[in-house]
């Protein structure tokens, strides 16, 4: 448990390697969904380090850490901020920059998206509280998708679309907030222990 701690507080910072991992995350999604190729965005998705601030957002509030919860908000405010900044260069320089299948399909947040990111959260925990660590954290990378409706959510402010941004954040935060909540959750039912007061 104490190891899954501090793995996560160790994790939960975007700098130096970090950011280029996040840009460049970032820039793969949206050629991915300029492209409409589900390939490029998966592989977009298993080098982005999205989930380890949410993971810490969720882990501050169980084990009431007010240190790691205000810096995992904190990187997940410069991620996002990272992430729609470099998708929406993108987006404005795209000889292409069509709206496609894959760029569609993430503006429209449904229930399953909720349940994805929900049961991803669950996986991600208990896998990181696992002290023999399994390959179930890329997978759950690629399960909750954090990069694609961020991206779109570029690419909806590069064309001046307000529809598809608003659609698309929302369902990144739909993803944050609800991998968070499993973090909190599944932290609460193994007892993590409590560090401080809020």
């Amino acid at each position: 448990v104490n190891g899954t701690i501090e793995d996560i507080r160790e994790n939960v910072e975007i700098r130096r390697s970090n950011i280029w991992l996040l840009i460049c995350s970032a820039i793969l999604a949206s050629i991915g969904l300029d492209l409409n190729s589900s390939a490029v965005i998966i592989g977009a998705m298993l080098i982005s380090p999205l989930m380890s601030p949410i993971l810490g957002v969720g882990l501050g509030f169980a084990i009431v850490d007010r240190n790691l919860l205000r810096r995992a908000l904190g990187n997940l405010s410069l991620a996002t901020a990272l992430s729609i900044g470099a998708s929406f260069l993108y987006f404005s320089l795209t000889p292409l920059g069509e709206l496609t299948s894959e760029l569609e399909a993430r503006t429209t947040p449904t229930l399953l998206d909720v349940g994805v990111a929900f049961f991803g959260g669950v996986a991600g925990i208990v896998a990181g509280s696992r002290s023999k660590k399994t390959s179930a954290i890329p997978g759950v990378a690629i399960a909750t998708a954090l990069m694609p409706p961020i991206c779109t959510a570029g690419f909806g402010l590069a064309r001046g679309n307000s529809t598809i941004f608003l659609g698309a954040f929302y369902l990144y935060f739909i993803n944050a907030f609800f991998i968070a909540l499993a973090t909190y959750l599944i932290s609460k039912i193994l007892r993590f222990p409590a560090r401080a007061k809020l």
